[in-house]
C-alpha cells in the first residue's frame, strides 16, 4: 500500500497532563475506581492547573468490561464518576489497542476543530476472573471462526511467530530472555509497574526462600541460568516461557489533550503529537507473513510521513511487548532494525535504557503490566515523562528526548496504532 499524499493534522495537538493508576491485581477495585485514580494524578500533573469543566469530551479505551466485570456501556459511567456529565463519552474497543485508538480519536477530534480540550484514556479490570477465563476472554480478540477452534490462544499465536522468526532468521530463545531481563530492569525503576523487580532480584528472593525452608539452594549462577530452569520459568507455549509473557493486570491511564494554540493555558512544557497512523491487518492464519505485522508497517509509515521524520529520528520508543517476541517484531516493523536483527540488537544492549535506541523504558507490558484497555495510553504517559525529563531513575538520554514513538497492537495484529511525539 502506497499513500497518495502525506496526511497532516489540520490543527496541532499536545499532551498537557498525564496520569495513571498503579498497575497490578486489585481485587477490591473496579474499573471506575482505577480510572478515578488515574484522573486525579492527571489533574495534579497539569502545571498551571485544570478546571475539569474545560474538558469537552472523553474517549475511553476498554476491551471487555462486559466479560471481565459484567459491566457494559462503561464510558458514561466513568464520566459520571469523574464529575464530567453531561459531556459526550465514548468507549473505544480495538482489543489491546483500545486506548491507543482512543488517543487517536481524541487527537482527530481536536484537529478537526470540534473540541479544544479532550480526555483520552483507557482501563481494564482483569483480575476478578480465574486465569483460564481471562485467557478465553482475551482469545475473543483473535478469529473466533478459525483460530479459537484450532486451540490458538495468544501464547500459542505468539509462539508461532517466535518459531517462525527463529527458523527464518536464526533468532534464539536466549534473545527473548535478554528482552525479559531488560524490561524487568526498567520496570524495577518504575513505581507504577506491576512486576517491579529485576529478574536478578526474583532469583535471589527464591534462593533466600529455599534457604529459609532448609531446602538446597538452586544452583543458578545468573539470570540466564534462572530463565533456562524449567521449574522456575516453565514453558507456556514453546519457545515462550512464563517470563516471556505479560501478566494479567488491572489499571487505568489517561492524558489531557489540548489544541496547540491553547496548550499554554495548561503548561509551558507541552508534548506535541506530530504523527498518528493506524492500520488493519489480517488474522494470523491468513497472513502472508508470520514474522511481521502488516498493520504495524502501515501505521508506522503513516505516522512517519505525517510527522516528517524517519526511524533514525526516534530517540525512545514504547512498543507493544505482550510477549517478548512482540518487541522483536515491533522493532523491525518500525524500521529500527533490519528484519531478523531485532533480537540480536536487543541482546547486544542496543535497546537498553542507556543504549543507542532505548525501547520500553517503562518496563513495557512485560514488566509494567498489561491491563489491555489501558496499555496504549500508558505508553504515551511514559513518553510524556521521558520528554519532560520527569522519568526519575529510568530517565533515558539524560532527559534529552526530542522525538519519541509509541506502538500499540490489538489482537493478532488486526489493529495497530502508532504515534510520534515532539518536545520543542
Amino acid at each position: 500500500m502506497t499513500l497518495k499524499r502525506a496526511r497532516r493534522l489540520s490543527r496541532g495537538v499536545a499532551i498537557v497532563g498525564a496520569g495513571m493508576s498503579k498497575f497490578g491485581a486489585f481485587k477490591e477495585k473496579s474499573s471506575r475506581d482505577l480510572f478515578v485514580e488515574a484522573f486525579a494524578e492527571m489533574k495534579g500533573s497539569v502545571d498551571k492547573g485544570l478546571d475539569a469543566a474545560e474538558i469537552e469530551s472523553l474517549y475511553i479505551g476498554n476491551f471487555s468490561s462486559d466479560l471481565f466485570e459484567g459491566q457494559g456501556h462503561l464510558a458514561p459511567i466513568i464520566a459520571d464518576w469523574l464529575g464530567l456529565l453531561p459531556r459526550p463519552a465514548t468507549r473505544v474497543e480495538d482489543a489491546c489497542a483500545s486506548s491507543g485508538v482512543a488517543l487517536r480519536m481524541g487527537i482527530l477530534a481536536i484537529a478537526s476543530g470540534l473540541y479544544d480540550v479532550v480526555l483520552a484514556g483507557g482501563v481494564e479490570k482483569m483480575s476478578n476472573l480465574p486465569t483460564e477465563r481471562v485467557t478465553d476472554t482475551l482469545a475473543m480478540a483473535s478469529d473466533a471462526l478459525y483460530e479459537i477452534p484450532a486451540g490458538l490462544t495468544f501464547p500459542g499465536i505468539f509462539a508461532i511467530m517466535a518459531t517462525a522468526h527463529m527458523q527464518r532468521y536464526g533468532t534464539q530463545p536466549e534473545h527473548f530472555m535478554r528482552i525479559a531481563v531488560k524490561n524487568h530492569q526498567n520496570g524495577a525503576l518504575n513505581p507504577k509497574a506491576q512486576l517491579g523487580s529485576t529478574i536478578q532480584q526474583v532469583m535471589q528472593s527464591r534462593v533466600a526462600r529455599a534457604k529459609e525452608r532448609g531446602q538446597p539452594a538452586p544452583p543458578w549462577r545468573d539470570e540466564m541460568d534462572f530463565l533456562h530452569d524449567a521449574q522456575a520459568n516453565p514453558v507456556v507455549a514453546w519457545p515462550m516461557r512464563l517470563f516471556d509473557c505479560s501478566p494479567i493486570s488491572d489499571g487505568a491511564a489517561c492524558v489531557l489533550l489540548a489544541a496547540a494554540d491553547v496548550a499554554s493555558r495548561f503548561t509551558d512544557k507541552p508534548v506535541h503529537i506530530i504523527g498518528s497512523g493506524q492500520g488493519s491487518g489480517p488474522a494470523l492464519h491468513t497472513s502472508d507473513e508470520l514474522t511481521s505485522l502488516s498493520a504495524a508497517k502501515v501505521a508506522a509509515r503513516q505516522a512517519y510521513e505525517m510527522a516528517g521524520v524517519t526511524p533514525k529520528d526516534i530517540k525512545i520508543a514504547e512498543v507493544h511487548d505482550c510477549f517478548t517476541i512482540a518487541e522483536v517484531v515491533a522493532s523491525e516493523d518500525l524500521g529500527f532494525f533490519a528484519p531478523g536483527q531485532g533480537g540480536f540488537a536487543a541482546a547486544e544492549g542496543a535497546t537498553a535504557l542507556h543504549g543507542e535506541r532505548p525501547i520500553n523504558t517503562s518496563g513495557g507490558l512485560k514488566s509494567k503490566g498489561h491491563p489491555v484497555g489501558a496499555s496504549g495510553v500508558a505508553q504515551a504517559i511514559e513518553v510524556w515523562k521521558q520528554m519532560r525529563g520527569e522519568a526519575g531513575a529510568r530517565q533515558a538520554r539524560k532527559g534529552k528526548v526530542d522525538v519519541a514513538l509509541t506502538h500499540n497492537v490489538g489482537g493478532t495484529g488486526g489493529t495497530c496504532v502508532v504515534h510520534i511525539y515532539e518536545r520543542r
